[in-house]
């Protein structure tokens, strides 16, 4: 029995505009089956997943094997505060219901900032439960990314079956890109 994507995880793929030649991270990337579905897009360019659980990794790992084995993707059991990524070498780095990003991102957002390509994209997207006020959660989250050194350049919202789906994009100020 195939089980169904989630439609949050189609949504933000969605949002992800994905192109062949991307260079993409994926933060907290579980099982892989948001991972699955940007591989699909990505034909010459490279896909990172990184995930704290092993457990998931693995899970990853098995759903993507035939990437894997192209080395079209990556998947590594890491912290993303301690993660080893290209400097300024990726387009596109994406989280979907990673809560550090609301919580306390000041270990994490300084390893996003030195991946991400000058004009590159961070992408966080939420599934917040029924009864969050979204605009209060993207205003905290738009704080904590200022602080972070970027800048929120759109918001997207979206009716899903179980609740409100919330997507942030944001850049790099350009004045602290290689703040440490």
């Amino acid at each position: 029995m195939l089980e169904k994507t989630p439609a949050r995880i189609v949504w933000a793929v969605e949002q992800l505009a994905v192109a062949p030649s991307d260079r993409i991270l994926e933060i907290g990337c579980g099982r892989g089956v948001a991972a699955a579905l940007v591989c699909e897009k990505v034909t010459r360019g490279r896909v990172v997943g990184v995930d704290r659980s092993q457990i998931a990794i693995e899970a990853a790992v098995k759903r993507n094997a035939e990437h894997v084995a192209t080395r079209r993707i990556n998947f590594e059991c890491v912290a993303l505060a301690d993660a080893r990524l290209p400097e300024g070498g990726l387009g596109k780095i994406f989280a979907i219901n990673v809560n550090l990003f609301w919580i306390d991102p000041r270990l994490e957002l300084p390893v996003i900032r030195r991946a991400l390509a000058p004009d590159g994209e961070l992408y966080l997207f939420y599934e917040p439960p029924r009864g969050t006020r979204l605009r209060e959660a993207e205003a905290l989250m738009a704080e904590k990314l200022g602080e972070g050194g970027f800048r929120v350049t759109k918001t997207l919202t979206e009716e899903s079956e179980k609740s409100a789906l919330l997507g942030i994009i944001a850049k790099l100020r350009t004045t602290s890109r290689r703040e440490k």
